[in-house]
């Protein structure tokens, strides 16, 4: 299932652990705020990532604004937290908020998600659909909802609720809640892309979450290929240092005439460095076909010599922007 990137509005960010799956999602969020819009970014696995990446106070289970977009648009950023989520499913759908109190201070709550693993993540996905689903006055309250999600290992499982839920009940509010939200994770409005980085075992795993995706009849996205890295010589000198055929009697006079100090010690080291970004940048450029292959919309983000803040958010914000604009039009 491919969706129409026009209609999308739930969008799903998963990868391998270590990819920057957060940052992506982040900076997703602020590229689809430009002009006015209101996005919500959810966070799901309770690591407060996203408030120490827009520099906030830990994030409650409570939506508050995290930055502000071009145009007047704005991200508010809400961390799921499945006792509060749990309560409140009590209180929506049994009426049992002050039963859901007790039942925390004794410990059930957790004890109920553990003998029952399923139930976590039809809370957390109940959630995202009601954020997805919410409307005033007529009309939603968020334009998009953008969901820092599990690692591609799990991204199946956690949106494929019906599957989940079939041992826990066939009937009643867990049942019809279960439905709702595969109404939404199953239909155009939603996508589900995935971060890759240039290396053999993300992309793999990139590849093994699209199959399981497609074959769950879940909608697969883009694929976001991070941190990639700019070649830092001219293509003749990549080829001719990835070969071998670079030696420090190249650099010697170059060096000699910058009168640079450390001689033939200094050449030598200066080859074994460009040797091996040749072959680290050859090895990455090779595995740009296989994601390719994956027959996916594709989008790199560069590779950030210093740490994320705001503004590096919003720089990758702006390459994710002209990415869903050629979508778009495409």
């Amino acid at each position: 299932m491919t969706p129409d990137p026009r209609s999308v509005r739930c969008h799903v960010v998963t990868g391998k652990g270590g990819t920057g799956k957060t940052t992506v999602a982040a900076a997703l969020a602020l590229a689809l705020a430009a002009d006015g819009h209101h996005v919500l970014l959810i966070e799901t696995e309770g690591r407060q990532g996203i408030a120490q990446l827009f520099d906030t106070p830990p994030l409650p289970y409570e939506e508050r604004r995290v930055a502000v977009a071009r145009g007047g648009g704005e991200v508010k950023a809400l961390a799921i937290d499945v006792e509060a989520a749990f309560l409140e499913y009590l209180d929506m759908f049994y009426n049992l908020k002050r039963a859901g109190y007790a039942l925390r201070k004794m410990g059930a709550i957790d004890f109920a998600t553990a003998i029952a693993p399923g139930l976590r993540d039809v809370l957390l996905t109940g959630k995202i659909k009601e954020a997805v689903t919410r409307r005033e006055h007529g009309r939603p309250v968020y334009d998009a909802v953008v969901v820092d999600a599990p690692p591609t290992g799990r991204i199946t499982r956690f949106l494929n609720v019906t599957n989940e839920v079939a041992g826990l009940a066939r009937s009643g509010p867990i049942k019809t809640q279960s439905d709702g939200v595969m109404a939404v994770f199953r239909s155009p409005q939603t996508a589900v892309h995935l971060v890759t980085l240039l290396e053999d075992m993300p992309v793999q795993e990139t590849a093994d979450a699209i199959a399981d995706l497609r074959e769950a009849g879940l909608p697969v996205g883009s694929v976001i290929v991070n941190m990639a890295s700019e070649p830092l010589l001219p293509a003749a000198a990549l080829a001719r240092a990835a070969d071998g055929g670079l030696t420090a009697a190249d650099l010697t006079s170059a060096l000699s005439a910058a009168e640079l100090p450390g001689g033939d010690q200094l050449a030598e080291g200066l080859v074994a460095e460009a040797v091996e970004h040749a072959r680290r940048w050859t090895a990455q450029d090779a595995l740009r076909d296989d994601v390719e292959a994956l027959g996916r919309p594709t989008v790199e983000l560069p590779l950030s010599v210093g740490p994320i803040d705001l503004g590096c958010l919003f720089e990758l914000a702006e390459r994710l922007e002209g990415h869903l604009s050629t979508e778009a039009a495409a």
